[in-house]
């Protein structure tokens, strides 16, 4: 019984992470952590890389 309580909070806790992971990709779009997705998925730059956004100037 125990172990099943366990696991009802592990998968809790999963499912609030997803829950918070889905909300950043969706109306308001979360920059930062879409660069986090990038970087892990394509091991694109390394850990501690800075970034630096530059805006085009439309004048």
């Amino acid at each position: 019984m125990i172990n099943l309580d366990n696991e009802k909070e592990i998968l809790i806790e999963k499912i609030e992470d997803l829950e918070h992971k889905n909300s950043l990709l969706t109306t308001q779009l979360d920059l930062d952590y879409i660069e986090i997705l990038i970087r892990e998925k394509f091991l694109f730059g390394k850990k501690n890389d800075k970034i630096y956004i530059i805006k085009k100037d439309e004048n």
